[in-house]
């Protein structure tokens, strides 16, 4: 069972990565629809340029939410000692 695990993750992982494109697409789509809706309900037109600004800063908070996810996920991989650096002493080394 342990051994699936890691399999399913760099799946999930993936999917996330790919969801990335589509929430951005809709999140602005949202909020053009949004603003239509406001514009039509109350006759402004900036109501509907509101709503667009929504959607546009909707898709930027998911990209910044993807992203901070992603630095997480680097940053435990650059403590993991599996992918350390290894340091050598002159002692180490061969000598010609």
């Amino acid at each position: 069972m342990s051994q699936e695990e890691p399999k399913l993750k760099k799946v999930v992982e993936a999917a996330d990565g790919l969801s990335l494109g589509i929430s951005i697409v809709v999140a602005v789509l949202l909020g053009v629809a949004i603003g239509y809706g406001l514009r039509k309900l109350f006759g402004y037109e900036w109501l509907f340029w509101l709503g667009v600004f929504w959607g546009i800063g909707a898709a930027i908070l998911n990209v910044y939410k993807a992203y901070k996810k992603q630095k997480k996920v680097l940053d435990e991989l650059a403590n993991d000692p599996k992918y350390a650096r290894r340091k050598y002493d002159a002692s180490d080394e061969d000598e010609f």
